[in-house]
């Protein structure tokens, strides 16, 4: 976050590919949008109530990927890659057309959606960023997942660990500064399934589009794809990439200590439910000066719009 005024893209960029769960082919379109927009999809294939914007409470569906609804019924799903990107390389501003429901898998990490987005460029406005700044502790536990989220000085820190009786994957755990971290591990990190998982996903419909292409594959003690892992830490990296995606939802930079144990979208929109449950749980605030460093953001620097 070196620079606090809202960000697009300069130019518009494509991309094709396949829907993760439907199997469907899919044109994505990202294209530059003013300050104060935030993130809005646009399905193109519908004529009219075409309009979804990620939030919160637009959230539907959170089982085995994000999916997003409007009022009139409208959804994109598998949004949290792209989200992940956005959020992470800090653009706070973009229109996404899309001509299906699903948004395209690609290699089924974020790093095709963040070389596009670094191509064609970042525009910087000069309207000012806002802040969600947690003020309260605030957690959630279900069955063995845990997450909470407190109050952080100055940045967004997610600490995540994953547990599998899988030898292979077994026990992970990593944490990242969002917004000082070097995120190319994240962004490398492909979504992953176990083997034995596929008929069962196949049998409800879901996982249609998935491939050894793009979905790491792993049986027993042995990965099924051509190319291995990318980084060490890859599998709780990806679940990583999946929580900036969710709480980007929250439509804010957020300054907070998110901690997570075993969650996945649906522990991620529940915890940001119960945030603002309460206002007392967190300030919205807007940066007052136009570029403040990362060692000056603190309250001085902020002028409350709650």
């Amino acid at each position: 976050m070196s620079g606090l005024n809202q960000k697009t893209i300069k130019n518009s960029f494509s991309l094709k590919g396949v829907g993760l769960h439907t199997g469907k082919e899919v044109l994505l379109t990202v294209k530059p949008a003013q300050p104060n927009s935030g993130i809005i999809f646009k399905r193109v294939d519908i004529s009219k109530d075409n309009i979804i914007l990620p939030n919160v409470y637009n959230v539907s569906n959170a089982a085995y990927c994000t999916t997003i609804t409007n009022d009139s019924g409208v959804s994109v799903s598998t949004i949290e890659h792209l989200m992940g990107a956005l959020y992470g390389i800090g653009i706070d501003n973009a229109l996404v057309e899309i001509n299906n429901q699903e948004v395209p898998i690609l290699d089924g990490s974020a790093k095709i959606f963040v070389k596009e987005i670094l191509r064609v460029g970042i525009e910087t406005s000069t309207t000012p960023i806002k802040i969600i700044k947690i003020e309260k502790e605030v957690e959630l536990e279900k069955d063995e997942k845990n997450i909470k989220i407190k109050p952080s000085k100055l940045s967004l820190d997610i600490d995540f660990e994953i547990k599998y009786k899988n030898t292979l994957i077994g026990t992970q755990r990593n944490s990242i500064d969002v917004y000082k971290s070097n995120l190319d591990d994240i962004y490398n990190s492909r979504t992953f399934c176990l083997y034995e998982d596929i008929e069962k996903l196949r049998s409800i419909n879901l996982a249609l589009g998935g491939s050894l292409d793009n979905a790491i594959v792993v049986r027993d003690d042995q990965i099924l794809n051509k190319e291995k892992i990318r980084n060490p830490k890859e599998f709780v990296n990806h679940k990583i990439l999946d929580c900036m995606g969710d709480l980007s939802l929250s439509g804010y930079k957020i300054i907070g200590s998110l901690t997570c144990s075993q969650g996945g979208h649906s522990l991620t929109n529940q915890l940001l439910r119960k945030v603002f449950d309460d206002n007392t749980n967190f300030s919205v605030l807007e940066v007052k000066e136009k570029i403040v460093p990362n060692t000056l953001l603190n309250r001085r620097h902020l002028k409350s719009i709650a």
